[in-house]
């Protein structure tokens, strides 16, 4: 890793500029731009998003944009209405105002006389999405994307559901939006920040319950899915993707369908950019980046338009490890996607056994706490995050084998199985976890698909299956880069429950399942390294003071008394005081995910999220506390939210929600 200082071009910055929309709206962004950009024009880089400049995003920005701008172009750092500096408030995620706005901004940055007319829009997770949806809507000063662990289907691949399925995630991102969405502006750049402050607590939303209201692909995912129609994509795109995140199915799908240059690259990484993610090993992200930019927005001729299609991380065999700094592997080129070099192996499922086919019959009904060591939806570090040994969970599911391999297996793809299969109950669902396991019985996950069987045929049009009767489904896995050692088992696990990454069904359904087919992408590569990633360059780092160091808790908890067992998280970021401007950030979190075994309707999920800022005399708090539990019929999400100025309470409301069980 080296830290950059010097630049080809001295920069500036700005902490508010305002960017004032067609209807009055102010957004508040902070720039960094080359000091002489005003004589000698240059492309403007954009980043928006809800997660506050101020003091959010602040590590990562500080790494970035003044790198990119001491290269030759204006980095603008936009919080999205309703959030930061920003006016306004936010109704939901990814809104057709949230578009217009975006739109709006991207005009209004091509016409400012530092710029010389070119735009691009880059951003991780939030901003991921909205740079793509930005490329899809095709403002004309739009020149090109990079986007960073997104999404093209928000229904059947994203943080609510996966494969139909309902995600525990989406009662878990509602009381993270609740929480972020209730802190203030901060008073050195919003005197009027009380007034605001109070109007975006009254207008806040309660988001859960909307989505899960959502349960097929309808409009309302439609909008904002890229996916609908790649034809619109005619926008060069930069996608990257990490294999220990949730959206590395991303990569695959834009590279294979958009009709504009479109490069992909997936690492082994968690839900960060590729030169801060764990595990290793990290690359020069920013410098990739530049090449990208400097080819379409400046129209420098360096080629990048012929770069690979794809380049993949494919990770080696190794013991379980949750908090994995650094996966041994080797990077993989593809020149054109689909790859020549990946063909299509079929294993079937028989006795317990993955190979050859064989009549078998196996009835899978897993307790209700089987998953607590597959980890978070999207990963972001090192606490315990990302799947643990399979082992035990393995032993609560049902199983089939290969015999162990005679020489290393090589994926690249994803892996489909087709089932037939029937259930007791109309609704149910099946979870397919793809194991590594070593010749010591460890197991290691690597990809698990899921699919509620309502969407057996239709993400659009759910139907629930007829107790007893057979039906034909396939399940797609996540896409993966794995090389299984010789020696180690693939193991296919099969499970009707997986808590919390997905809510249960009303009632434990039993699935018998009499026939199976695996389709392996394996590939034909070799062993040799065909990327030499550039090494990590970034800009020198946020200036910060530790008042409280952060500390982390992952635990299971089984009470015996009453039957349950629990997966709490707590998490504790720290308090820390920025150098340059003085507000400090305190957050705090507490999740508790808790289930009894036998028991689908006993499934209670509970976080605490504590916001705190400050400066000399001032003080704000805010406590966003949320609960999910479900009956038969009716999901219910409950909520409060309670702000203080010093030590006066100014705030508090209570949601209260109940969401029909349709197909969940």
């Amino acid at each position: 890793m080296t830290i950059v200082g010097q630049f080809p071009r001295q920069v500036i910055e700005n902490p508010d500029m305002g960017i004032v929309l067609p209807d009055g709206c102010r957004l508040s962004a902070r720039v960094w731009m080359p000091r002489d950009a005003g004589d000698d024009p240059v492309p403007a880089i954009l980043e928006y998003i809800p997660y506050r400049k101020r003091d959010g995003t602040t590590p990562r920005d500080e790494m970035m944009h003044p790198y990119l701008a001491g290269h030759g172009y204006a980095c603008i750092r936009v919080d999205m209405r309703g959030n930061g500096e920003s006016d306004g408030v936010m109704e939901d995620e990814y809104t057709q105002a949230e578009m217009d706005d975006a739109v709006a901004v991207i005009d209004w940055l091509s016409r400012q006389p530092w710029c010389n007319g070119s735009v691009g829009m880059m951003g991780k997770s939030w901003g991921g999405f909205n740079c793509l949806q930005a490329a899809f809507n095709q403002p004309p000063a739009l020149k090109a994307v990079i986007s960073v662990c997104a999404t093209t289907d928000r229904f059947a691949d994203d943080i609510h559901f996966k494969g139909g399925c309902l995600l525990g995630e989406n009662f878990g991102w509602g009381a993270v939006m609740l929480s972020y969405s209730s802190r203030p502006a901060d008073p050195a750049l919003r005197p009027d920040w009380r007034g605001e402050w109070l109007r975006r607590l009254e207008a806040e939303p309660w988001l859960a319950p909307v989505w899960a209201g959502h349960q097929a692909k309808d409009d309302y995912w439609k909008h904002g899915s890229v996916g609908q129609d790649y034809s619109r994509m005619t926008t060069p795109v930069l996608i990257w993707g990490g294999w220990a995140d949730n959206y590395m199915n991303t990569v695959d799908h834009l590279v294979r369908n958009v009709p504009a240059p479109c490069k992909g690259i997936v690492g082994p990484w968690v839900h960060q950019y590729p030169h801060t993610a764990v595990p290793g090993p990290q690359v020069g992200f920013l410098q990739v980046s530049l090449r990208w930019w400097d080819r379409w927005l400046k129209g420098i001729p360096n080629g990048a338009e012929h770069d690979p299609a794809m380049r993949a991380y494919m990770i080696h065999s190794a013991p379980p490890d949750a908090s994995a700094a650094y996966r041994a592997g080797h990077w993989v080129v593809e020149a054109a996607w689909p790859s020549p070099r990946v063909e299509s192996r079929v294993l079937h499922l028989g006795n317990g056994t993955l190979g050859e086919a064989g009549t078998f019959t196996a009835l899978v009904n897993t307790p209700q706490h089987l998953g607590m060591h597959t980890g978070e939806f999207f990963p972001m570090g090192l606490n315990a995050e990302m799947p643990g040994d399979q082992r035990g969970d393995d032993a609560l599911s049902v199983c089939f084998d290969s015999a162990p391999l005679d020489a290393p297996l090589d994926l690249l793809g994803a892996a489909r199985l087709g089932l037939r299969v029937a259930s007791d109950q109309p609704l149910a669902f099946v979870v397919v976890r793809l194991n590594d396991v070593a010749p010591d019985g460890s197991s290691v996950r690597i990809a698990h698909g899921m699919l509620n069987l309502c969407h057996r045929d239709s993400m659009e049009h759910p139907a629930p299956m007829v107790p007893g009767k057979a039906v034909e489904a396939e399940v797609v896995i996540d896409q993966t880069a794995y090389r299984l050692a010789a020696g180690h088992r693939l193991r296919v696990a099969l499970s009707t429950t997986y808590w919390p990454f997905v809510w249960p069904s009303p009632v434990a359904a039993t699935l018998t399942v009499t026939g199976g087919r695996l389709v392996l992408p394996v590939h034909r590569g070799g062993s040799a390294n065909e990327w030499d990633a550039p090494p990590v360059e970034h800009a020198p780092p946020v200036s910060l003071r530790e008042i409280r160091a952060p500390r982390a808790k992952r635990m299971i908890e089984e009470d015996m008394l009453a039957g349950t067992r629990a997966l709490v998280v707590e998490t504790d970021e720290g308090a820390f005081e920025n150098l340059s401007h003085g507000l400090v950030a305190d957050e705090t979190l507490t999740e508790r995910w808790e289930v009894r075994p036998d028991d689908p309707l006993s499934a209670r999920a509970t976080h605490v999220w504590e916001q705190r800022r400050s400066r000399g005399g001032w003080s704000v708090r805010t406590r966003a506390e949320a609960e999910m539990t479900a009956t038969a019929t009716h999901l219910r999400m409950t909520a409060r939210l309670t702000a203080w100025e010093g030590e006066a309470q100014v705030f508090d409301r209570v949601w209260d929600d109940e969401v029909l069980r349709r197909f969940v």
